[in-house]
């Protein structure tokens, strides 16, 4: 039963990509369950299998502790750590041979507070994965574009936990644009050019350290474009986990 965590800035579509690869992937007569570790989730494209709002909701946190909405949120993401043993619980009780789990809307409340990584450590002892979502709305600028691939290498040196990259939304750019991200992230030289060519003075120079400084980690951003509303790229990221998580067999055979 390994765990697939969708993580992401806010607004890149991590609710609709679980909602949408949940469905694809039960199209495909494979078992899957959801969880969402979203506390202060008001409404989901999904009906989770797991929810975290069973045990820490923001809403009431607020009544109780008289905290404004940020406040209530810091509040939750630590809370959230005590219940490892009931999530953990509910999980297993799923009895689901995928888990699919929708990570908080504002990620800098679950990847970097100490709560982020034991969270994710503790949640069962299965093998797990991390799908980071590119907005491909926001990554049309190179300049946003590097700055994403700066969160997203932060997100890794965080939990240690294998990474997948992936543009979503796709569907909201022209195909011209998606493709263009794409050859930036399987071409260093290609994003160097949109660098010189489309940024100016202080974002050309800032971008270009910026790059230089993450590929010297090592790191590979080979994004995978997706939509959730036609399915686009589903296959490939399903063939990537697969093999990340299942040594390249079915989830459910």
């Amino acid at each position: 039963m390994p765990l697939a965590f969708i993580i992401g800035t806010a607004g890149s579509g991590k609710s609709h990509f679980t909602a949408a690869f949940a469905e694809w992937l039960k199209m495909s007569k494979q078992d899957v369950a959801i969880v969402n570790l979203d506390p202060g989730a008001l409404k989901l494209p999904y009906q989770p299998d797991v929810d975290v709002r069973n045990y820490v909701d923001v809403g009431d946190l607020m009544e109780k502790y008289n905290l404004g909405p940020n406040g209530a949120l810091i509040m939750a993401a630590d809370l959230i750590a005590d219940e490892i043993e009931n999530l953990t619980r509910d999980i297993e009780e799923a009895h689901a041979d995928l888990v699919l789990v929708d990570t908080p809307g504002q990620m800098e409340l679950f990847a970097f507070r100490a709560s982020g990584p034991y969270i994710v450590n503790e949640l069962t002892k299965e093998p797990k994965a991390l799908l980071y979502l590119f907005d491909a709305v926001f990554s049309v600028n190179p300049f946003n574009y590097v700055s994403n691939m700066f969160l997203s290498a932060a997100v890794y040196n965080r939990f240690f936990q294998p990474q997948i990259h992936i543009l979503s939304k796709t569907d909201l750019i022209p195909k011209k644009d998606v493709h263009e991200i794409a050859s930036w992230s399987a071409n260093p030289m290609a994003l160097e050019d949109a660098l010189q060519t489309k940024l100016e003075d202080s974002k050309r120079i800032f971008s270009h350290n910026m790059m230089q400084a993450i590929n010297k980690l090592g790191m590979k951003f080979l994004l995978m474009p997706s939509s959730s509303k036609t399915n686009e790229g589903m296959v490939n990221i399903n063939a990537t986990l697969e093999r990340l998580l299942n040594y390249g067999e079915k989830y459910t055979t």
